[in-house]
C-alpha cells in the first residue's frame, strides 16, 4: 500500500455450516495470495464436528475421539473440538499494517469477545497464561491463531449453543478437566448470527480496524470462491 493510502475496509463474511480442512486450505490461499492493497477479512462460520490439533499439542491430550475425525494443523496450541453451535471466526489480518503485534492481536480478540458477553450480563476474562476467555474458571472461547508473511489466519472459537460432551473426549488445550461452558448456558442467545452480530464491530474496534463497508456488515458477503 502506497504511503498515506486508506486502509480499506474489512470484508465480513458469513459462510454458515462448511468443512474444516477445505476452509483451513482457503485461509493458507487467502493469505498467499493477498497484495499490500488486499482488505482485511474476518470469515464467520460454523464446522461440522471436528477435532484440530495444534503444532504442540501431543498425542496424549486426545482420550476417546470416538468416530470424530482428528486434523492435525498449522496454528498454534493443542488440541481442540470444533461442531455445529459453536462460532468459529477467522481473523485474516494484514497485522503489520495494522500495527499489531502478536500479543495484541490475542488479547485483542479477547477483548472483544470479553465485551461481546458483557452486553447480556456475562463477565468473562481473558488469561495471558492460557489464551482463550473464561468465565468462572470454565472456558467459553478459545483463541489459535498463525502468522505467516504478517498476515493472520485461524482464530477464535466461541461456545454458544452446541453439544459440549466432545470436550470431554480430549484434554481442551492441553488442560486436563478443563471445563466447557456457552452462552446459551449462561443467558445469552442460542442464534450464532445474533452473536456474529454482536461481535463483529467489537473485533474490529478491538482491533483497531476501520469499520466494514456498509454493504458487507448489513448483508454479509459469503463467496469464499476469490480465495
Amino acid at each position: 500500500m502506497s504511503a498515506g493510502s486508506p486502509v480499506p475496509p474489512p470484508v465480513l463474511r458469513w459462510l454458515g455450516l462448511v468443512e474444516y480442512e477445505p476452509t483451513w486450505r482457503a485461509m493458507q490461499r487467502q493469505v498467499d495470495s493477498r497484495g499490500p492493497d488486499s482488505p482485511d477479512e474476518f470469515w464467520f462460520l460454523e464446522h461440522p464436528p471436528v477435532f484440530t490439533l495444534g503444532m504442540n499439542s501431543r498425542p496424549e491430550h486426545l482420550l476417546a475421539t470416538g468416530d470424530i475425525p482428528v486434523v492435525q494443523i498449522d496454528r498454534g496450541g493443542q488440541v481442540t473440538y470444533h461442531g455445529p453451535g459453536q462460532l468459529v471466526v477467522y481473523p485474516l489480518v494484514d497485522i503489520e499494517r495494522a500495527g499489531l503485534g502478536v500479543r495484541a492481536l490475542v488479547e485483542g480478540i479477547e477483548r472483544a469477545i470479553v465485551d461481546t458477553l458483557a452486553e447480556w450480563g456475562i463477565a468473562a476474562i481473558g488469561r495471558r497464561d492460557a489464551p482463550g476467555v473464561y468465565v468462572v474458571g470454565r472456558k467459553i472461547a478459545s483463541v489459535g491463531l498463525r502468522i505467516r508473511r504478517s498476515r493472520s489466519y485461524h482464530g477464535l472459537a466461541l461456545n454458544v449453543a452446541m453439544d459440549l460432551e466432545p470436550f470431554r473426549r480430549i484434554n481442551p488445550c492441553g488442560y486436563a478437566g478443563l471445563e466447557m461452558t456457552q452462552v446459551s448456558a449462561l443467558g445469552g442467545p442460542s442464534e450464532l448470527r445474533a452473536v456474529a452480530d454482536a461481535l463483529a464491530p467489537r473485533l474490529l474496534a478491538s482491533l483497531g480496524l476501520p469499520d466494514a463497508d456498509q454493504s458487507a456488515t448489513s448483508t454479509w458477503r459469503q463467496d469464499v470462491s476469490s480465495t
